[in-house]
């Protein structure tokens, strides 16, 4: 049902496009034939004429209707609904001379025939119906709903008291609500307080500013209500690190971190586990973990766990194991074996042979790597080893997680996923923790590393990945493995590596004295013929 018939492109038709008026001369498959007043001629595609951004039918008689938005009918009240349609049908009478529910064949009612009357004619027989039937309404108000009608449909009929948008904040006085939101902006960096301190601070400035008790403050449940509304989004009366972590944001919009193929760009971060380990001086406590994550395939490329404070060397060590396949341990399943998985491990076999024996881990080779400005990974260790291997390093900004979002999130995700269900589990705070930790049995941290490994590759590769999804299947989504068997067959695999000196070099130097016995290195002694012309001798 509609004001008019649909509108469709005739020869003959005037129309605008391309900054001059056309005349529709010949329309043949999807092709159209224009001339210009001036008499130029020539064809364009349908589509591409409808969709020129100056397109206009000139035909008044055919006005092009805008679609309703249905979602939006539907959200109104019933009753608003009903009375948007009851002026629907008054209009579609104006229009056509006939009522939508008038019987077939019957004609139109006195005052309303098309062809004894003009649409101004008919606008005012309508107004003197609706008054008479006790809706006063003049003969401009019913021709304005028939132009809204024609331009909007029945959404043009909806009472505009219900289609305005609300403001947030009411009728708060606009001083006021400045101040709250500069009171709000100034403890993005400080300790998180009350509603009650804002609500003093916020008086205290208006009083400075504009005067004692010029600028009224509303009672304490008015005002609380008004600063949860001003606050929505900023953790204000929340956990001042992420109120912090907020603020970093940057200003939308924003192209998020991405990668199209493995190895393009990594992210590396360290943090304290939320795990008691026993460590080798027999003393509990909580080592730390040092991590590299693949941005196009969310691979946990490599994870070391290392007592607190971790060394440049220890990073660098790192960025070395994930250019070697994880090898499989003793005790784990086979079905962990990579010729197990849906890697496609006999292509990859044929160009590394180390694949043959690897567990369901794919090899990462780093193109790009993100660090934070933490003094392991901006030492000369840790850049030298980047140089050495080919990785170009890419700083973060300071005091900006969100640069590198994915390890960071990756931290948490290990604490749920893995943390809880270990022995000696901390909690994510002190408030979380229980205070018996230390009574209970716990693992060293070479087996705490070994379940590490086994999980990464057990559980978090296979896992599906909430960020991992196909543009034309969005509905299911990959895990770290199923990415990385997609991509590789596109990006192809070139392996790198390492030698046994390139190994060595890696290592952290300590420098010791060779005695007659040999060398000792953690109240441990080591003892070759090479080093037998440099007994006694001292370091010069």
């Amino acid at each position: 049902m509609g004001a008019g018939k649909l509108p469709v492109l005739r020869v003959g038709e005037w129309v605008r496009f391309d900054g001059d008026e056309h005349q529709v001369v010949a329309l043949a498959g999807t092709s159209v034939r224009l001339r210009s007043r001036g008499g130029v001629a020539q064809v364009v595609l349908l589509a591409f004429l409808l969709a020129a951004a100056d397109f206009e039918l000139l035909d008044e008689q055919q006005a092009v209707p805008a679609v309703e938005p249905l979602g939006l009918l539907e959200t109104l009240p019933h009753e608003v609904l009903e009375r948007a349609r009851r002026w629907e049908r008054h209009l579609v009478e104006v229009v056509t001379g006939r009522a939508p529910e008038a019987p077939e064949g019957a004609g139109p009612r006195p005052g309303y025939d098309p062809a004894a009357s003009t649409l101004k004619d008919r606008d005012a027989a309508k107004a003197v119906e609706l008054s008479a039937a006790g809706q006063p309404t003049s003969a401009r108000t019913v021709t304005r709903m028939r132009l809204r009608y024609a331009e909007q449909g029945l959404w043009g009929l909806v009472d505009q008291r219900y289609t305005r948008g609300s403001d947030p904040v009411g009728r708060a006085d606009e001083r006021l609500v400045t101040a709250i939101r500069a009171e709000l902006d100034a403890q993005t960096h400080a300790s998180t307080g009350t509603r009650g301190r804002l609500m003093r601070r916020v008086r205290t400035a208006l009083d400075a500013e504009h005067g004692p008790g010029v600028v009224p403050i509303p009672g304490r449940s008015a005002f609380y209500e008004l600063v949860g509304v001003l606050a929505g989004g900023r953790h204000s009366f929340g956990a001042a690190t992420t109120r912090r972590s907020l603020a970093n944001r940057p200003v939308a919009p924003f192209t998020p971190t991405f990668a199209t193929r493995p190895g393009e760009l990594v992210q590396i971060d360290s943090t304290p586990l939320d795990v008691m380990v026993l460590l080798d001086s027999g003393v509990p406590g909580r080592p730390e973990l040092t991590m590299v994550v693949d941005v196009a395939t969310r691979t946990i490329a490599a994870a070391v766990l290392r007592p607190a404070g971790t060394k440049a060397v220890d990073a660098a060590l790192l960025l070395a194991r994930t250019l070697v396949p994880e090898p499989m341990r003793p005790g784990w399943s086979a079905a962990l074996r990579m010729s197990a998985s849906w890697l496609p491990h006999t292509r990859l076999l044929d160009i590394d042979a180390r694949l043959e024996t690897a567990a369901a881990k794919p090899v990462i080779v780093p193109e790009t790597i993100v660090i934070d400005h933490g003094r392991v990974f901006v030492s000369e260790v840790f850049t030298r080893a980047c140089d050495r291997l080919g990785i170009s390093v890419q700083p973060a900004r300071k005091g900006t997680p969100t640069d590198k979002p994915l390890v960071e999130r990756q931290f948490s995700s290990i604490a749920s996923l893995f943390c809880q269900h270990v022995a000696g589990y901390t909690g994510g705070n002190v408030t979380r923790r229980g205070d018996r930790i230390t009574d209970e049995p716990l693992w060293s941290l070479p087996e705490l590393q070994d379940l590490l490994d086994e999980w990464i590759v057990a559980g978090w590769q296979h896992r599906p990945h909430d960020g991992l999804r196909d543009p034309h299947a969005p509905r299911r989504a990959f895990s770290p493995n199923d990415a990385y068997a997609a991509m590789v067959a596109v990006s192809g695999y070139l392996p790198l590596t390492l030698s046994r000196t390139d190994y060595l070099e890696l290592l952290p130097v300590h420098w010791r004295h060779v005695n007659e016995y040999g060398i000792t290195i953690d109240h441990r002694t080591y003892d070759d013929d090479a080093p037998a012309p440099r007994r006694t001798l001292h370091r010069r």
